[in-house]
């Protein structure tokens, strides 16, 4: 399935580790769910926000969709029945795969609408980094709503900065690089909830940015 992909440690720790669905499947330093000290195993569910200290990772699924939340990082999120329906990244840096339906996502400079998609966040002061790695994402500018894009990629093709100021809507949303994230890690978080991403065994190199 892995093509020769080298997996992250923590990843292949974190698949290795899994005995059921859903909740934190790995952590790495400390981790607090709803404010409360988290170990692996511990329930997350649409509505929990959980966060990481510095040196802390958690890799963790809800549903159809799995995510590795970075260190210095806090994600809270809204229930939307059995799914999240959405979420905000305060701080900090977030991978994440989603399955079918639409979700959003919200960071202080951007709001984000996802479509099946797999999404890289790093979440600054004065901007927001978005790769929507494969799949469709809707950019809007959060203290601009006019200045909006609708990225449909297949593999990291249109990685965005979102900013908080600007002085025309073209200013708010700039071509970025790709940065800070693997294929390896796209592969074993859909890995988690059953799926391959759509890049596998499309011939692509995989690719460690």
């Amino acid at each position: 399935m892995l093509g020769g992909v080298a997996m992250p440690l923590l990843l292949r720790e974190a698949l290795a580790a899994r005995t059921q669905p859903g909740g934190l499947v790995m952590i790495k330093g400390e981790v607090l769910v709803n404010g409360s000290a988290a170990r692996a195993g511990t329930p997350v569910k649409p509505g929990d926000s959980v966060l990481t200290a510095a040196g802390g990772v958690a890799v963790f699924s809800v549903g159809n969709d799995a995510f590795l939340l970075r260190q210095g990082s806090e994600l809270r999120t809204t229930c939307g029945g059995t799914l999240i329906a959405s979420a905000r990244l305060i701080t900090g840096k977030l991978l994440s795969v989603f399955g079918r339906g639409q979700r959003s996502i919200n960071t202080p400079t951007a709001a984000i609408g996802i479509r099946g998609t797999g999404i890289y966040l790093e979440v600054e002061a004065e901007r927001t980094y978005a790769c929507t790695c494969y799949g469709v994402a809707d950019l809007e500018a959060s203290n601009m709503p006019s200045a909006r894009e609708t990225v449909k990629t297949t593999h990291h093709d249109a990685p965005r900065y979102v900013y908080a100021h600007g002085e025309m809507p073209i200013k708010m949303i700039q071509v970025a690089p790709v940065i800070n994230h693997s294929d390896a890690e796209l592969i074993m978080l859909e890995a988690l909830v059953g799926r391959e991403p759509p890049f596998v065994g499309s011939g692509r190199q995989y690719q460690d940015y």
